[in-house]
């Protein structure tokens, strides 16, 4: 049960324990907007003043305004103010834009920021809204991933980037920012599992590698998919000697069962790795 204090926007709640709490809200173009809740009175109420003044000012420079040339805009975020520096973002976008978002994301025309923290802000391309508006973005050690149905979901899976791919290896940001997760700015060199691509007398080649005790080398061959299915078949031979781990399969979706089995029995495997 909550009841009105003599303060805008601030209504006393009780604990279960019975100590008094505060909550505050604000209300903007017709929208009911929660700010937190707040055990002293004053930081409730500093809450409110500081989500009113900005959201009704004026004078601001909306940030679409102020990012040209990708420089990031300047949120001007007090270090004093009781608001979540992720409730500040979406209430400028709010302000600014009229769409309001759960995330703290600012929009543009053709792509939006994710503003993870202060110090690391993130691009999308506009097709990716929907999703990063409904599900927040966390870090754990430079890992990027969100909860996605009880799961642990990296980012990078939503390019078709494998787990544990490596950056520089793998795949790379075109621009160089690893921030900047728009689809034209990633562009993926290895597609499967245990596959690197190398280059040799100027040939672009493919090499499947495979982790028992250290890397031993599958074999080398001329694409892509022959690396991949030799992978497979790899992993298969290392069963059938007893040796068993969690090694992930790929999947190769353009090409006929029947294509794929003839390269399956076509490739060969290093004579290091039939040995073992």
């Amino acid at each position: 049960m909550s009841s009105m204090t003599s303060m805008p926007g601030v209504f006393t709640a009780t604990h279960k324990d019975g100590s008094t709490y505060y909550r505050v809200s604000i209300t903007y173009k017709n929208k009911h907007i929660s700010l937190g809740s707040y055990d002293d009175i004053k930081l409730a109420a500093r809450a409110y003043r500081d989500a009113d003044l900005l959201l009704h000012d004026d004078d601001g420079t909306p940030l679409s305004d102020m990012a040209a040339g990708h420089l990031l805009p300047d949120l001007n975020y007090p270090a004093d103010t009781p608001l979540s520096f992720e409730k500040w973002v979406i209430l400028i976008n709010y302000r600014d834009n009229g769409m309001y978002f759960k995330t703290p994301i600012y929009i543009f025309k053709k792509f939006f920021l994710y503003f993870l923290t202060s110090e690391r802000v993130l691009r999308f391309d506009v097709d990716d809204l929907f999703y990063y508006s409904t599900h927040k973005i966390m870090s754990r050690d430079g890992y990027l991933f969100v909860n996605d149905y009880g799961s642990q979901t990296s980012i990078l899976s939503h390019y078709g980037i494998r787990s544990h791919a490596v950056c520089g290896r793998d795949y790379i940001f075109v621009n160089g920012d690893h921030n900047d997760f728009r689809y034209g700015n990633i562009h993926i060199i290895n597609h499967y599992h245990g596959v690197q691509e190398i280059q040799r007398n100027g040939r672009t080649l493919y090499k499947a590698v495979i982790h028992i005790r250290g890397n031993f080398v599958a074999g080398i061959y001329s694409s892509e998919h022959e690396a991949a299915i030799a992978y497979n078949k790899a992993v298969e031979l290392l069963a059938s000697k007893g040796i068993i781990r969690n090694y992930p399969s790929n999947y190769i979706e353009d090409i006929t069962p029947i294509e794929y089995a003839r390269i399956y029995n076509s490739v060969r495997l290093s004579k290091k790795l039939r040995s073992l």
